[in-house]
Parts: structure tokens; sequence; C-alpha cells
């Protein structure tokens, strides 16, 4: 399986990294990173779906009990969509 991370993951994730730099410490910035790896490292595996969403083809896993990531799969591909955070409102929530 390789990981494919869309645009919008990319700018969630460094956001994430940022917002916890700024308000948090180093400790949580690494906790957040290997949750991180280790979720991707777990999707790789292809011996684990997550939770599937209302959107076709989606699905979710809990990084932190802050943060959602929402990924599809399209064959062989596993493409990261979202970093959420999971206090955002969630009628503004979009997929791209």
């Amino acid at each position: 399986m390789t990981i494919t991370w869309s645009f919008q993951a990319r700018i969630d994730y460094w956001s994430n990294i940022d917002y916890l730099e700024d308000e948090w410490s180093e400790s949580e910035v690494r906790s957040f990173i290997e949750n991180v790896d280790y979720n991707i490292s777990l999707l790789k595996l292809n011996t684990v779906l997550f939770n599937a969403t209302k959107y076709k083809n989606v699905f979710r896993v809990t990084v932190t009990k802050h943060i959602t990531l929402f990924y599809s799969l399209n064959g062989d591909e596993i493409i990261l969509l979202r970093f959420w955070s999971n206090f955002q409102n969630p009628d503004n929530f979009r997929l791209l």
C-alpha cells in the first residue's frame, strides 16, 4: 500500500503541529507525530479498516482525542484527506 497526502491533509497536519508548538509542549508535538505515524503504519499493513463515514469510500481513525484522520482507498493507494480537529464545528467539515 502506498500513502498519498492530499494538499489539505498536509495543511491540516502542519497547522496542528504549529498549534501544539504554540500552545502545548514539545512532548505533545512528538506524541501527535508518533500517533499519526503509527496509524499510517497500520493502514499500510492493510490489516485494518477503520470507521466508515457518510462519504463514499472514506474512513476515519482517531489519531488523538482531539484529531481525526479521514482517508480514502483507491486500489493499493491510501489517500490521506484531512486531519480534522474534533473541537471544530462539524457543519464546517469539508473533505477537500
